[in-house]
C-alpha cells in the first residue's frame, strides 16, 4: 500500500511538473477562470469577474464553464468569452482544450479547494503563462504547495464563505475587493415574463418554496410543504405561494398542489433554463428552499432567505446565504434533511413577512 501511494506521488509530481516563465501577472492582457461544476459554486464565484474587470478594465476574461452552469453567466457583461467542458469526457474536451492552449492565455485561475486529476490534465493542455489556485492539503502525501503547476496559492482559510476563498486569488493582481456581493445578470426576455407571472398573482406578498435539494434525500417532502404552507396562511392571510419547478416535474408539482388543496398555492411557470428560476427569483418577496443553487441565486438579488441545512456546520460556513435577511434552519442528521423543525421554518419566515408587509 505504502509502495502504491508513493508511486502515486511521484507521478502527481511528475504530472505537475513545469518551466517557469517569468512574466508579471499584474501586465495581463487574457485571462481564463476555471469553474466548471455546478449551478451554485458559478453564482458564488461571480465576484471574481466583476472585480478583476473593475480592477483591469482592458483585460479578457474567459470562463470555461459546465454545460449546467453556464448560463448563469450567459448575460455577464465583464465576461468576453465562455467555453464549455464536459469534467468526465477529457476527450470530448479535447479540441476546445487545444483551442485553449492557442490563445496562450497569461493566467488562469483554478479554484478547486484540493487536488483534482482532471483539473491538473486540463491545465497542462491549456499551458497558460501562470496559474493561480486557492490552499489545497494535497495528495497522496505531496503537499498542494509541492506542485509546481501552480504559481500562486492563496493561504489556508477554515474560517470564511467559499465566495471570501475565491475571491482571494485576486490578491496577487494587487487587487482588494469592493464587494463580496454575487451577479446574476437577466436578459428583458426572462425578467417580462418573470414580471407579467408576479402581477398576475395580484398585491399579495409572494413566497417561492424550492422544495428539490441537490440530492433527493436534501429535499422537502410533501408532508412538511403542506405544515409550513398551513402554517403561513394561519398568520399571514394575504399571501401567495408558489412552489418552484422544474420543466420536467411541472406536472408531478400540479398533482402535488391539487392534492394540498389549498388555494393560495400554485406552481411557477415552465422555468426553462436557470436564467428564467432568476428571473423568477427576482419578482419574490421570500424564498424558502433546501441548502441548494436556489440559496445562492437569491442572495445575488437579496432575497430574503430560510433555508435548511444539514447538521454540518463546516458545509453551511462555506455555502450559507448572504442576503441580509436570512435565516437556516438546521436537520439532526449530519447529511439529509432528516428531523429538522418545521415550525422553527414558519416562525422564521413570519418575522420576515413582518418586515415584509410594511415595505409594501
Amino acid at each position: 500500500m505504502k509502495k502504491n501511494k508513493k508511486i502515486k506521488a511521484f507521478l502527481l509530481k511528475l504530472l505537475t511538473n513545469k518551466r517557469k516563465t517569468l512574466f508579471d501577472i499584474k501586465k495581463s492582457k487574457s485571462v481564463l477562470i476555471l469553474k466548471y461544476d455546478r449551478i451554485g459554486d458559478m453564482v458564488v464565484s461571480t465576484p471574481i469577474f466583476r472585480e478583476l474587470k473593475l480592477a483591469y478594465p482592458d483585460i479578457s476574461i474567459s470562463v470555461l464553464a459546465s454545460k449546467e452552469n453556464r448560463d448563469v453567466i450567459k448575460n455577464n457583461p465583464y465576461i468576453d468569452k465562455i467555453y464549455t467542458n464536459y469534467k468526465n469526457q477529457i476527450f470530448n474536451d479535447l479540441p476546445t482544450l487545444l483551442n485553449l492552449r492557442k490563445k496562450n492565455f497569461d493566467v488562469c485561475i483554478e479554484l478547486e479547494h484540493s487536488v483534482i486529476p482532471h483539473a491538473i490534465v486540463r491545465l497542462k493542455i491549456i499551458n497558460p503563462k501562470k496559474t493561480i489556485t486557492i490552499h489545497k492539503d494535497g495528495r497522496y502525501g505531496v503537499k498542494g504547495s509541492n506542485l509546481k503547476l501552480y504559481d500562486y496559492f492563496t493561504k489556508k482559510d477554515n474560517k470564511s464563505h467559499f465566495g471570501k476563498i475565491w475571491l482571494e486569488t485576486l490578491i496577487f493582481f494587487g487587487i482588494s475587493p469592493t464587494s463580496y456581493s454575487y451577479d446574476f445578470f437577466l436578459s428583458n426576455n426572462e425578467r417580462e415574463k418573470a414580471k407579467i407571472f408576479a402581477i398576475s398573482l395580484g398585491k399579495k406578498i409572494k413566497i417561492g418554496i424550492n422544495m428539490e435539494g441537490s440530492f433527493p434525500e436534501k429535499s422537502i417532502q410533501k408532508k412538511e410543504l403542506e405544515k409550513i404552507c398551513i402554517g403561513l396562511y394561519k398568520n399571514f392571510k394575504n399571501i401567495k405561494i408558489i412552489i418552484l419547478t422544474q420543466p420536467e416535474k411541472l406536472l408531478e408539482k400540479k398533482k402535488l398542489i391539487l392534492d394540498l388543496e389549498l388555494d393560495y398555492v400554485e406552481t411557477s411557470y415552465s422555468t426553462e433554463s436557470i436564467i428564467d428560476a432568476a428571473a423568477l427569483v427576482e419578482q419574490l418577496d421570500l424564498i424558502i428552499t433546501p441548502d441548494t443553487s436556489i440559496v445562492h441565486i437569491a442572495s445575488a438579488f437579496n432575497k430574503p432567505i430560510v433555508s435548511i441545512h444539514e447538521n454540518n456546520k463546516d458545509s453551511f460556513r462555506l455555502w450559507s446565504p448572504t442576503s441580509t435577511l436570512s435565516k437556516t434552519i438546521f436537520a439532526s442528521s449530519s447529511y439529509g434533511l432528516v428531523n429538522y423543525s418545521v415550525d422553527d421554518i414558519i416562525e422564521s419566515a413570519c418575522e420576515f413577512l413582518k418586515i415584509i408587509e410594511l415595505d409594501i
